[in-house]
């Protein structure tokens, strides 16, 4: 896999190793560094005709814009086909990418033509697998946005089709291909902060638009939108804007909180620690301010177990969204170990260690006499109390990518296509899309039935 060996190469000579660690953010900063940086795959590639990819995108909303928008940054792109099944979003795809693009409702239509050879899927995630197999089945590479799936039992025949296609899948778990990530994974397996022993992760949303409110346009109707298809399989309604619009906020079409943000964490979780994922969930949480309609939750906090394996120690996760922050947004992802804590993002890398002070203060000394806490200290001083794992040194430092990073979600396409084009492997395969979904999942189900679940990390199924 030469451009992640590559990658990581470059990663190594911009690591902390044993150097003093320091408050001042480290960057990529010598001119050798930015040369490699720019070389990876930031430069104005040259693509052959066999090298050029015809793109389709099947889910013409925010994210499904956004992902398109991403993926045509990576040289030797173009996009040639959108399907959505509201017509509004069709001409806005026009005014993104020319009048001369193909649109359509009917995303067979993409699947049936002979000059498109990989799609974006930003369906809702009822939609998910369906469309997936399609594709693959059709002969196009796949994009396919997290959830991977809405059900549990969704994922195996996605794994299957991928194998039987010989076609490329990617889940877009965004940040996955990050610089952060990786450069969190490479600390982690040097050890900066040992054993890991917990996963603490929230995200707190103060807007409407956080809380899945999305704007409704005034020309929405069943004329121009065409509901009975967006159904699908799910229980069969009257035509509903709402449903339509705002599909995260329903159970049947949707995955709510979990589904929606959980799935990014323990992409970027398993990833780092080369995990499977967890075996137990226990969630609650409940609705306590969108009263909208919505059959979700807008307050939700899981706790996760991760069994002890080759590449880690037991530990815990703890996850945490709230709707309806009242101090305001905010969000982090912190792992935290027996000898540090790492604060993760797609740009950056926050490393802090300290040394754990086991020599007894005088807090706990004042019950013992002057020469039995002398004593007591000698003892102290004469063990090696703290073995430690990693020769960095204590203190905090912040790794930041450079000002010219195109970002975590660009590289997670630039991976892709280069999968397609035979010079790279994907980051996140179905099997690793359906871990993290399943694990996410866990959250869901454990929430409805009012007791914790079990998973099995390795067979990817409930216990």
């Amino acid at each position: 896999m030469k451009k992640n060996s590559n990658r990581r190469s470059f990663l190594k000579k911009a690591a902390l190793g044993s150097a003093a660690l320091t408050s001042a953010p480290m960057v990529f900063g010598s001119s050798y560094e930015q040369k490699i940086f720019l070389n990876r795959n930031y430069h104005a590639a040259v693509f052959s005709k066999n090298d050029s990819i015809n793109l389709a995108l099947i889910g013409s909303g925010i994210q499904g814009i956004y992902d398109t928008q991403s993926a045509l940054k990576v040289d030797g792109i173009q996009l040639v086909a959108v399907c959505d099944l509201y017509t509004g979003r069709l001409d806005r795809a026009k005014e993104l990418w020319g009048d001369t693009l193909f649109t359509t409702r009917d995303y067979r239509e993409l699947l049936s033509r002979k000059d498109i050879d990989a799609v974006i899927i930003a369906t809702p995630d009822h939609w998910h697998q369906k469309i997936v197999i399609d594709a693959l089945k059709a002969g196009k590479h796949v994009y396919c946005e997290k959830p991977m799936v809405q059900q549990f039992d969704e994922g195996q025949a996605i794994i299957n089709a991928q194998k039987e296609s010989g076609k490329i899948c990617q889940i877009g778990s965004q940040g996955m291909s990050s610089l952060g990530n990786e450069k969190a994974k490479q600390l982690y397996e040097e050890g900066a902060i040992g054993d890991i022993v917990m996963l603490d992760f929230y995200n707190d949303r103060y807007s409407t638009e956080g809380a899945w409110q999305y704007p409704i346009p005034p020309d929405a109707s069943a004329t121009t939108v065409d509901f009975d298809t967006f159904l699908g399989n799910a229980p069969k309604t009257a035509y509903d804007n709402y449903r339509f619009f705002r599909w995260r906020n329903y159970r049947d079409y949707g995955t709510g909180v979990a589904g929606d943000l959980f799935v990014h964490a323990f992409s970027t979780l398993n990833y780092i620690i080369s995990s499977n994922g967890p075996e137990r969930a226990m969630a609650t949480g409940g609705l306590r301010y969108w009263k909208d309609g919505r059959d979700v939750p807008d307050v939700s906090i899981t706790l996760y177990d991760y069994p002890k394996t080759d590449a880690h120690a037991a530990f815990n996760a703890a996850f945490r969204i709230n709707f309806i922050a009242g101090s305001g947004a905010g969000g982090g992802f912190t792992l935290v170990g027996t000898e540090g804590e790492m604060t993760i993002g797609q740009n950056s890398v926050i490393l802090k260690r300290s040394k754990l002070d086991r020599v007894p203060s005088g807090y706990s000394m004042i019950a013992y006499t002057e020469a039995t806490q002398q004593k007591i200290k000698e003892a102290y001083a004469a063990k090696d109390l703290e073995p430690r794992t990693s020769s960095l040194s204590t203190g905090e430092t912040t790794w930041q990518a450079p000002d010219n990073y195109k970002g975590g979600h660009y590289d997670h396409f630039y991976n892709f296509f280069q999968a397609i084009r035979g010079k790279a492997k994907v980051i996140q395969d179905p099997t690793f899309g359906l871990r993290a979904a399943g694990a996410a999942l866990l959250a869901n189900e454990s929430y409805y039935k009012s007791e914790p679940v079990n998973w099995d990390p390795i067979g990817m199924k409930l216990i």
